[in-house]
């Protein structure tokens, strides 16, 4: 028969061990796994950018013209009221949920036509912090880069 102390004692340490592995995996892991959601939140800015992109081309086949800064992107969901009003502009809008997505981070796209990079119109994401600029996470997505 086996002495009980010596069997405590004994599940103790091996409980004490799993413990100290498993704070040094954590250690590891956790980095890596907080870093992921910022870089999907990018890619997703990117594609998002893009199909804003297609939208914005579609309008312009149609119309022969990009909106104006002043009619944004709202022109590729709504008939614009401002400005140059588009004579061809396609009855439910440029984009299929008929919703104009913000950023990931929760902001609006920024559009500015005719661009300041680009000559027909710059499209981009403040990224992270939501100003412009940045590094890393922070750094602005862009329809130029």
């Amino acid at each position: 028969m086996r002495d009980k102390s010596k069997f405590d004692a004994f599940t103790l340490i091996e409980l004490m061990v799993v413990i100290v592995i498993l704070g040094i995996l954590a250690a590891f892991v956790v980095p890596r796994l907080t870093r992921r959601p910022e870089e999907a939140r990018v890619t997703k800015a990117k594609i998002e950018i893009s199909n804003l992109e297609q939208a914005l081309e579609l309008y312009y086949l149609d119309n022969g013209m990009y909106p104006s800064t002043e009619q944004g992107l709202t022109a590729l969901i709504e008939k614009p009221q401002v400005g140059d009003i588009p004579q061809n502009w396609q009855e439910g809008g440029y984009l299929a949920k008929g919703k104009m997505p913000n950023d990931p981070w929760g902001n609006p796209y920024v559009y500015i036509a005719p661009g300041v990079y680009n000559s027909d119109y710059d499209l981009y994401s403040l990224g992270k912090d939501g100003q412009d600029g940045g590094e890393g996470y922070d750094a602005d997505i862009t329809n130029w880069e």
